[in-house]
């Protein structure tokens, strides 16, 4: 009997094993911290640590948009060469914030161009002061105000600035040919934002932003977010931007009607959930509320 079981067994975890080996070993993929990942017509996506990166492998050359940090910034370099022996034409900045271009150092003798929104170069170079590190950054060497664009291959690549949003130095990126658009931080998929009032940004602004984002683009397009709650959820449609729309004007609504109820900031910051947006998770609410309730306030 116990022999009958042994065997029994024994093939069992034999076939387990073969399964393993067949799923697992054989897709690299999965023993990596990252995933470098193509979406359509040669846009795709780096995913770490930090902000999502999106690039172009095109026939002239390859273009990165953001570049999460030092350490990770490398990996989607390595990934990216692997593809072929061509120039990095453009580095590009969605905005600031050190999770997005902490990165950009890789790119040190590597990127012909470094762009960004004007008010991004401003408060990367303002941070890297404050924080005594501006040997560890590269700059911006290309700026724009409200629009910017360049040919790479067979690839139209636009940029526009809405005005304060996350900070106020926010741009999309539009891969015209691909119909994919980088909002970088305009979007966090069901996730808690980080509003960063202390660099310009403007809950209410933010909202009429994203209006101009679902009119301007189609139903075909593909977005690609900074930051999702579900790892693998980093791209979307216009239904999710609309989505993230209505978390910020139910966050406004609901700070609005406890301050006009008399509720102290103390009070306020105790909800757990936004009203009317409870797909919105995570840590970090009080963020959120915080920022609603400073504005509101005029503070």
């Amino acid at each position: 009997m116990e022999r009958r079981n042994f065997i029994k067994n024994s093939a069992l975890a034999m076939a387990l094993l073969s399964i393993y080996k067949t799923d697992v070993f054989a897709q690299q993929d999965l023993f990596r911290a990252y995933n470098f990942k193509p979406l359509r017509n040669d846009v795709g996506i780096f995913i770490e640590q930090g902000g999502t990166i999106g690039w172009l492998n095109s026939s002239n050359g390859f273009v990165v948009l953001d570049a999460q940090f030092p350490t990770t910034a490398p990996h989607v370099i390595e990934e990216l060469k692997k593809l072929g022996e061509k120039p990095f034409k453009y580095l590009i900045n969605t905005h600031h914030h050190g999770d997005h271009t902490a990165g950009n150092i890789s790119f040190k003798g590597l990127a012909e161009k470094v762009v960004a929104h004007q008010n991004s170069l401003v408060n990367q170079k303002k941070g890297a002061e404050k924080a005594n590190n501006l040997d560890k950054q590269l700059l911006p060497d290309t700026t724009f105000g409200t629009k910017w664009n360049a040919k790479v291959g067979n690839e139209n690549i636009k940029a526009y600035y809405y005005g304060s949003g996350h900070t106020n130095g926010d741009a999309v990126y539009h891969f015209e040919h691909a119909n994919i658009v980088h909002v970088g931080d305009l979007v966090f998929n069901r996730k808690f934002p980080y509003i960063d009032r202390e660099n310009g940004a403007h809950i209410g602004n933010w909202i009429t932003a994203l209006d101009k984002i679902q009119n301007q683009f189609d139903n075909d397009t593909l977005f690609i977010w900074g930051h999702s709650l579900d790892p693998e959820k980093v791209t979307g449609n216009k239904a999710d931007v609309k989505a993230y729309q209505n978390y910020l004007q139910s966050l406004l609504t609901f700070v609005g009607g406890e301050i006009k109820a008399g509720k102290s900031k103390e009070d306020i910051l105790k909800a757990t959930t936004i009203p009317n947006a409870p797909e919105w998770q995570g840590e970090g609410i009080q963020r959120s509320l915080t920022a609603a309730y400073d504005e509101l306030k005029g503070v």
